[in-house]
């Protein structure tokens, strides 16, 4: 049992929390997920089940999509509707402005990660520091709002939908959302509906034991088809991979177009996914290194995927 399922996370549970339910209900140890979603929050978690582990931390800096509802007025320690009261501001901003304020934050910005949230200082989560009584403010870093698209203003909640980059706090774009408007303001409700190409179709609800069938789980060769391009190799291309050796030109069957220094993914010729790989040629290059008779290596196995 190897690939990924796609979870609609209920809220009130940890992301942890999830995993340890795949792993009861699938009897496998080997399972994880890629990139959190905070307690309060829903939406789609992506869960790696066997060698699907070791594709997960291509997911991290995936785009991803989610529906927001931020409060204005209103400020707490965690950014969002959990934390604790800080403060409560009247916000007399009106519609144009509150829109101009948030629309404001499309393109690239620094934005400070939360004092509570999974990110890592001296190898301790912040929010265990956070909860110990020392907040560690972590220097910025500069993420990507691909788009944001208002989908109503209803003070004090403001409804929209945003594509951000891998690594972006949507808590903290309500924060700096509410900065900006001078009266703070928080995320209320917060869904995750896309990772990439994933969305929700076809997500396993785990409130719902009928509902986690097995046959959910996508193969490794369905979730790199997009991710990477591919190259397959004969039977002595895919015996060096699997003793971690590079190959030839010669034991390539047939290739994608893809550039030096680009990850691809190797297929035996069964089409089964054997490993994600380091091109070391410019596939164009290919061609010329055959007819010249050249025994230039062209990859090199990054990670190799045994039975």
């Amino acid at each position: 049992m190897n690939g990924i399922i796609k979870i609609d996370k209920p809220s009130g549970i940890t992301s942890h929390d999830v995993v340890n339910i795949v792993r009861k209900i699938s009897s496998v140890r080997q399972v994880g997920h890629a990139g959190t979603l905070d307690p309060f929050a829903t939406g789609l978690l992506i869960v790696g089940i066997g060698n699907g582990t070791r594709i997960l931390e291509y997911f991290l800096h995936a785009e991803k999509t989610y529906d927001v509802i931020a409060r204005i007025g209103l400020t707490t320690d965690t950014y969002d509707k959990t934390g604790k009261f800080v403060e409560e501001n009247p916000c007399d901003r009106s519609e144009e402005e509150i829109r101009e304020a948030l629309l404001s934050f499309v393109g690239d910005y620094d934005q400070v990660p939360p004092i509570y949230s999974s990110k890592k200082y001296a190898g301790v989560r912040l929010y265990k520091l956070a909860r110990s009584g020392k907040i560690i403010t972590m220097p910025p870093v500069r993420v990507k709002i691909h788009s944001i698209e208002i989908e109503s203003i209803k003070k004090p909640y403001v409804k929209f939908k945003t594509v951000v980059s891998g690594g972006t706090y949507i808590r903290s774009l309500c924060r700096d959302f509410g900065i900006k408007l001078g009266c703070g303001a928080i995320a209320q409700e917060l869904r995750r509906i896309q990772v990439d190409r994933f969305d929700l179709s076809g997500c396993v609800d785990i409130q719902r034991a009928d509902s986690f069938d097995m046959s959910k789980v996508i193969s490794l060769e369905e979730v790199t088809r997009f991710m990477f391009k591919t190259v397959v190799v004969n039977d002595l291309g895919s015996k060096k991979i699997e003793d971690g050796r590079p190959i030839e030109i010669d034991d390539v069957m047939s290739y994608e177009d893809f550039n030096k220094g680009e990850l691809v993914r190797i297929l035996d010729k069964n089409g089964k996914l054997i490993s994600i790989s380091l091109s070391e040629r410019k596939s164009n290059f290919f061609s010329t290194i055959d007819k010249a008779e050249r025994k230039d290596i062209v990859i090199r196995p990054k990670k190799v995927f045994k039975n």
